[in-house]
């Protein structure tokens, strides 16, 4: 996939068979937004909490509370569906944030959970075929004891566990009273306690499986993280299909996240850059500077090339003050999707190559697709600051009509990341009285898997290899459409003082510039350029005193 002119790179790739195996952030570096986010899918906290940073998540109940996930266990299984299932809704750029290492981690928090549950599932069979009737006491007394208290585990009240406990007495006196003898007798005495045995053994790995989640999530809040381990991702085999289907998902989330079209989503803005804050149009007559003789012909789209040419040095300048961080130029192709869409679409047709149009195309569009329906051509500046917190887009369209030429200059802002993904692993303790020393207190850390959660594990683990049937039984959750990691998350960043002073500061010189490069072009072509000189000084005053305000309401 050829880049474009204006920067636009592809990423090429193949679906031939052959072993590839994934780096995590290769060429990128933007690991601070993407490792909070991977930490989500070590954590074990309830599915709920994904709706913090955005309400429109929505987590779907199973038929059996028992067999529900927490959210390290759904967000890794959504980001796995969404993002390198079969037949996918195309997903939507993450500027500031590589999405493999996203999607790495999630497959690297599934393998260890995975080590994990084949343990467990040993452990099932062994005491739960051997002294099936007491496992199937027991997990319907947990059943019934998550149904009187609610699906998170809450306390069940007095009179909930006071019938949870002359249910467990009338069970064990039951088993006692049986008419058998002998070693028929030996093993309806073990039914009940054996699966408590079983439990203990879960309960280590459990309680091990949880620390090194943890330790992972830890590390990645932290910035220490070590990449992420998916040796699944390398074929053992010529005939290793599901590594083949990674390498494939990732090699297409590669290309995707390369891709050079972009949405634009109404009030909304643009998704994954932001609301439009600010917009400043240079619109003047195109006339020729000497009398009697014509406009030398050009295009909109040299006028669109001089100035991405042009604002690749917006990092230089006269003075040594650390200035700009070098931009990222593109020459984009927008398409207008609605505010209330659900999902986006990619480039169709025979102008597209892969998940980005043509070179050509895009000269096309720039040059004849100014006016009434289809995709527009933008110049696109675009700053990644504070490590990916915050995205500062400056958009330039350039537009012919009758003998008016407008350059408009168009501001879009993405904020940070809600606070909520760097939330770290909190350990419960309690207090007691050193028996050496009564008038002194100490602290304890208690165990980090929970008893009912032990129970929750060893019921799932056998399923896990159903995956699709543990959805239905235990429940999903979905993430909001249309679905970009970087954008559905975002906070504003007018409440940030040194953020929003960067936004500003952005629109002046990206002004000048395109103003300066345009009025270049139009020199060397025998325009006028008087008019434009004016009408671009008149601007450049404009813009000093620029203000965040909600340009794509008009106020209508």
């Amino acid at each position: 996939m050829a880049g474009l002119d204006g920067g636009a790179t592809g990423v090429e790739f193949d679906f031939a068979p052959g072993a590839q195996v994934p780096l995590s952030g290769v060429g990128s570096g933007l690991t601070g937004v993407a490792s909070a986010i991977a930490s989500v899918a070590y954590r074990d906290s309830p599915p709920e909490e994904i709706r913090t940073p955005n309400e429109a998540a929505e987590v779907k109940t199973g038929r059996f509370s028992l067999l529900e996930p927490n959210l390290g266990e759904a967000f890794t299984r959504a980001v796995e569906k969404r993002m390198l299932g079969d037949g996918r809704k195309p997903l939507v750029q993450s500027f500031g944030v590589d999405p493999q290492t996203v999607v790495e981690h999630a497959l690297n928090a599934k393998r260890i959970r995975k080590q994990r549950d084949r343990q467990l599932t040993a452990i099932m069979v062994a005491f739960g075929v051997l002294f099936l009737p007491g496992v199937l006491v027991w997990l319907g007394l947990f059943q019934l004891r998550r149904t009187f208290a609610g699906s998170q585990g809450r306390r069940a009240g007095a009179l909930g566990t006071l019938l949870l406990f002359m249910i467990a007495g009338l069970a064990v006196l039951a088993v006692l009273r049986l008419p058998v003898d002998g070693v028929v007798q030996l093993y309806v005495w073990a039914v009940l306690p054996a699966p408590v045995l079983g439990w203990l053994l879960a309960r280590e790995i459990c309680e091990r499986t949880a620390k090194n989640l943890r330790a992972h999530w830890s590390a990645l809040l932290g910035g220490g993280g070590a990449g992420a381990r998916i040796p699944e991702a390398v074929p053992r085999n010529p005939n290793d299909a599901e590594a083949e289907r990674l390498r494939v998902g990732l090699a297409k989330l590669r290309a995707e996240q390369a891709s050079n079209m972009v949405h634009y989503a109404g009030p909304k803005g643009i998704l994954g850059m932001g609301v439009r804050w600010g917009s400043w149009q240079l619109a003047e007559e195109l006339r020729p500077k000497a009398a009697g003789r014509e406009i030398d012909p050009f295009r909109s789209w040299d006028v669109a090339r001089a100035i991405g040419d042009q604002l690749r040095m917006l990092e230089r300048g006269p003075l040594h003050t650390g200035g700009f961080t070098p931009p990222s130029i593109v020459h984009w192709v927008v398409r207008h999707v609605g505010e209330g869409a659900g999902e986006v679409s990619r480039p169709d047709g025979p102008a597209a190559d892969g998940f980005s149009f043509s070179n050509i195309e895009v000269q096309r569009i720039c040059n004849e697709q100014q006016y009434d329906k289809g995709d527009r051509h933008y110049v696109g500046a675009q700053f990644v600051l504070w490590d990916g917190e915050l995205i500062i887009t400056m958009m330039i369209s350039v537009t012919v009509l009758h003998h008016t030429l407008r350059i408009e200059v168009t501001g879009h802002a993405l904020g940070p990341l809600n606070g909520w993904f760097r939330k770290g692993p909190s350990t419960e303790s309690r207090e007691f009285r050193d028996p050496l020393r009564p008038w002194k207190k100490r602290k304890q850390d208690l165990p980090l898997v929970k008893p009912r959660e032990v129970v929750r594990l060893a019921a799932r683990a056998p399923l896990t290899w159903f995956p699709a049937q543990l959805d239905k039984w235990g429940g999903t959750i979905s993430l909001p459409e249309p679905f970009g990691l970087r954008h559905t998350w975002a906070e504003k960043p007018w409440r940030h003082r040194f953020m929003v002073d960067d936004v500003l500061r952005t629109a002046t010189p990206v002004l000048r510039v395109a103003h300066a490069a345009a009025i270049k072009v139009l020199a060397e072509n025998g325009v006028e350029v008087a008019p434009f000189d004016s009408r671009s000084q008149a601007l450049s005053g404009q813009v000093e005193a620029a203000e965040p305000r909600q340009a794509d309401e008009y106020n209508m």
